[in-house]
């Protein structure tokens, strides 16, 4: 129970890795804010069931996350539920991809909105709530290292994101707050097994630990990010991709 008297939000948190990551630090001991996108109340309402039967503590906060109003609210969720918030997991983006030439001015706004613009508003926002010690960790990608047809885009907003990671460790580093990126290569989500099995085993031939990552796998990364024995690690940007990269 590392985090016992700890409170946590994690965005996107109603399936995939950010599910995960939640279930992890519930088990830990810490206190749960289970953000979902509006339209998957069920899938989060189920996460939050689960970690109650577990043992631990945890409450779903709807928001789109590219509404900076909705994103703001989440930290009140967690100010209002708990009486604080100490970890913030920046997981939740969007994830089209698309070649250069075939995207639009819209879809590049979008993308960006979601994954730039958002996190640039809650990483502010938790250097402005967080208490000394805090700990801030932004999901990034795998492929802000890999240059793939298809993925220039979200890969330049996950780049982004580090930077921003890198310089707000720097800004709040005095307070004891750390703030780091994981990057995760191919992980075994619904994304992956819809791109069929063709595509898996290629990702499998490209990972040097020979198989390709579960949720499993960049959640206990992160839970290691948050917890006291990652206090000297700070501004970096940790591969979790097997050896792909």
């Amino acid at each position: 129970m590392a985090l016992q008297g700890k409170v946590a939000l994690v965005t996107g948190a109603s399936r995939g890795i950010g599910r995960t990551i939640a279930e992890h630090l519930a088990e830990d001991g810490a206190g749960v804010v289970v953000n979902y996108y509006p339209p998957e109340r069920e899938q989060a309402e189920d996460v939050v069931r689960g970690i109650q039967r577990a043992g631990g503590t945890a409450v779903a906060a709807p928001a789109d996350i590219a509404d900076a109003t909705q994103l703001r609210g989440l930290f009140d969720v967690a100010e209002k539920e708990f009486g604080r918030l100490d970890i913030l997991v920046l997981n939740a983006a969007n994830v089209n991809h698309g070649t250069i030439v075939e995207t639009s001015d819209e879809q590049f706004d979008a993308i960006f909105a979601t994954n730039v613009r958002s996190a640039f508003i809650a990483l502010r926002e938790a250097a402005i709530r967080l208490p000394d010690g805090g700990r801030i960790v932004a999901i990034s990608a795998g492929l802000t290292l890999m240059p793939r047809t298809g993925t220039g885009v979200y890969a330049a907003s996950k780049a982004a994101v580090d930077h921003l990671v890198r310089v707000l460790a720097h800004e709040v580093g005095a307070r004891g707050i750390t703030v780091n990126s994981v990057l995760p290569g191919a992980v075994l989500t619904s994304a992956l097994v819809d791109a069929g099995q063709a595509v898996i085993d290629a990702e499998v031939a490209n990972t040097p630990l020979g198989r390709v990552g579960q949720p499993d796998d960049i959640a206990d990364v992160v839970r290691f990010l948050v917890s006291e024995q990652s206090r000297w690690i700070t501004g970096q940007t940790i591969g979790a991709g097997g050896g792909m990269f």
